[in-house]
């Protein structure tokens, strides 16, 4: 065979004259180099230590410090898992079982017999499995063999034949008594993994189809050493304590009830608060750069969704037609048909465009009862929505004014764009898209010309697009590590087109405008739950429920001095309170350190002879005095500026 080189990083390269596994490379470089293996990268794609090269290459040795080395770890994992699985419950078949973020998972078909309770057992039996020191191999199939293997198992013959139209090698791994489909990469032998535990488990529609069978999906998480892994489950216990539903339950928040339905949340009056200061803020915010704010009926004809198209693609995730008379009504998925209409109430002049037009627009989505997730996924939500109606030569300036309302809510909200996200459509997915091949890529080139003029670095996603047109994601990562969607801003050459809007342009003929979708904010819905999750509860003091609340050391002797204080701060619209009760003034200093209040004033003789009051802060054992006037001035400041204050 002829001679061949390896090229490694730093710019060496190895010759070699026969096909050599990647562990037997390692080993020439450096024994204890090769001990720390963990996987490599050839030519951009990983794989594992036992693949070999036979053909002149790029190569990079991945240790536990590689990023890549812990989806290899954690797929590995998996495949442990379902082995012991397997042995603990013959009959259980297995779907898919691929490496996430922070963990792993595997969906599989034991009819439901597995319970939280069997992950002990499950753990006990994974060690036993790495303790037999199996070493993974992997090996091409034929799609005969690959048949015979898996008969039983249609959740595996449905992947064998779809990796058999795709063209692509069917590759089965196989460690000790356990055989599974799979691509790979994993570590060389089940003894390479020591520190991971199983989380929990959860339902999950084979495919993702809630048609489809709901198979049992048991998350775990695996970490390359003991400390890495218990501070990975202490993140975890901090992120159960932080979760919004906990929290909203504990606060008062928001409520959920059986009489009213799943996922149709009640604001209950501390979380009315913080909505209205969010709606307030966006709604002052986008009315000072140039949008209109309009109210719009939260249904509308079954016609008016044909017209958009929402009805021929969207209408699975609808809510039911409603008969009434000789009309038939939809409650609305979103607001842009309602918007359109008001566009076209009247004709327009091309010195008139741009047209912005926004709404906190209540609208309805059935979304299945297994996503329904407290505020942050529910079928009643209200979307800080906004449609600009614009001339062709005006798409970039108001691409860029979005985008810089964004990242200037973002910084107020004291949240971090995590990236944004160019999603396209399948050109091959007919159903889901609107058929129309040139105005997809002329929207396409559009929009990544956009991008890229306004310095956007951006990812792309095929297949993520809305059906009339593309569109860039702007992603957060909340503090429980969920990727979630903070804002969208679409780019719509269809629903003009549509609904036949026009402009009268400067030649005196009519033109079709072009219609941006934009939310900045998310829903109100979903963005509260990001904000109590990211400031724990404690939130700053411009959204805070109640801003200040007052305790005086003597209900009797001190209550006409502090019942005089509230009533000069309620005038400047601060939210403040009076607990007058006769309970022990620690208990109620407690308490409101419970609540998460950002002032506590306390109030006794002295502040009463002195005319000034004492405050503590939250999460603060420190009392500082001012005088009322003092106070004011540096409460009213805080609030107007929003200013976070670090705790």
């Amino acid at each position: 065979m002829s001679i061949f080189k390896i090229t490694f990083p730093d710019g060496n390269k190895k010759e070699f004259d026969k096909p050599t596994k990647i562990i037997d490379i390692a080993k020439s470089i450096s024994p204890s180099l090769a001990k720390k293996c963990v996987g490599a990268v050839v030519n951009d794609i990983v794989v594992d230590l036992v693949s070999e090269v036979s053909f002149d290459s790029d190569l990079r040795l991945l240790t536990a410090e590689d990023k890549e080395s812990f989806s290899i770890l954690n797929h590995s994992a998996a495949h442990i898992m379902a082995q012991a699985v397997q042995r603990l419950f013959p009959n259980a078949k297995f779907a898919v079982g691929p490496a996430i973020e922070e963990g792993f998972y595997y969906d599989i078909d034991a009819n439901n017999e597995i319970s939280v309770d069997d992950l002990p057992r499950i753990e006990k039996e994974m060690k036993r499995i790495i303790s037999e020191t199996s070493n993974f191999n992997s090996k091409v199939i034929s799609y005969e063999d690959a048949t015979d293997l898996f008969s039983d198992d249609e959740y595996k013959m449905y992947l064998i034949n779809k990796i058999k139209d795709s063209g692509k090698d069917i590759t089965i791994y196989e460690q000790g008594d356990f055989t599974d489909l799979c691509r790979g990469p994993h570590i060389i032998s089940t003894n390479k993994l020591a520190h991971f535990k199983l989380l929990g488990i959860a339902g999950a529609y084979w495919l993702g189809d809630s048609s489809n069978k709901m198979l049992q999906r048991i998350y775990g998480t695996a970490w390359f050493t003991k400390d890495d892994l218990a501070n990975h489950l202490q993140i975890l216990e901090d992120r159960k304590n932080n979760d919004h539903r906990k929290l909203g339950k504990e606060l008062e928040l928001f409520t959920f009830t059986h009489e009213t339905g799943s996922g149709l949340p009640l604001w209950l009056p501390n979380g009315a608060t913080i909505r209205y200061q969010l709606e307030k803020f966006i709604k002052e915010e986008e009315l000072r750069r140039g949008y209109d704010h309009v109210y719009t009926p939260v249904l509308g004809t079954k016609q008016l969704y044909e017209t958009s198209g929402h009805w021929e693609h969207y209408q699975d995730d609808m809510f039911a037609p409603i008969e009434m008379g000789n009309e038939t009504f939809v409650l609305r998925p979103m607001c842009c048909p309602h918007h359109a209409m008001i566009y076209k109430h009247k004709p327009h002049s091309y010195r008139e465009l741009p047209i912005r037009i926004a709404e906190l627009g209540g609208m309805h989505r059935y979304e299945a009862s297994g996503a329904l997730t407290g505020l942050e996924r529910v079928r009643n939500m209200c979307l800080n929505d906004g449609h600009i109606f614009a001339r062709p030569d005006q798409i970039k300036d108001e691409f860029k004014r979005v985008i810089d309302l964004v990242k200037y809510a973002v910084e107020v909200l004291d949240l971090n764009i995590n990236y944004y996200r160019l999603s396209l459509r399948d050109p091959q997915n007919k159903d889901k898209y609107f058929d129309d091949d040139a105005m997809w890529d002329n929207a396409e080139k559009t929009l990544r010309e956009v991008l890229v003029d306004n310095k956007v670095d951006f990812i792309e996603a095929t297949d993520e697009a809305a059906f009339y047109g593309p569109k860039l994601d702007i992603q957060i990562k909340t503090s429980l590590g969920h990727d979630v969607t903070l804002s969208t801003i679409q780019l719509d050459f269809l629903l003009p087109q549509r609904f036949d809007l026009n402009y009268i342009g400067e030649d005196g003929n009519q033109h079709r405008p072009v219609v941006i979708h934009r939310g900045i904010i998310s829903t109100m819905e979903r963005m509260t739950a990001t904000l109590i999750e990211q400031y724990k509860g404690a939130f700053p003091l411009w959204l805070s429920p109640t801003q200040v609340n007052i305790i005086p050391v003597s209900p009797t002797v001190h209550h006409e001095y502090a019942t005089k204080i509230q009533s000069i701060y309620n005038q400047l619209d601060v939210r403040v309170t009076l607990d007058d009760r006769e309970e022990k003034i620690n208990k109620k200093i407690r308490e409101a350190q419970i609540a998460k209040i950002p002032y506590t004033l306390i109030i006794g003789d002295k502040e009463m002879n002195d005319g000034t009051v004492t405050y503590r802060r939250y999460k603060s054992e420190e009392n500082v005095t001012l005088s009322i006037e003092e106070f004011k001035e540096q409460i009213t400041k805080e609030i107007s500026s929003k200013y976070i204050h670090r705790t």
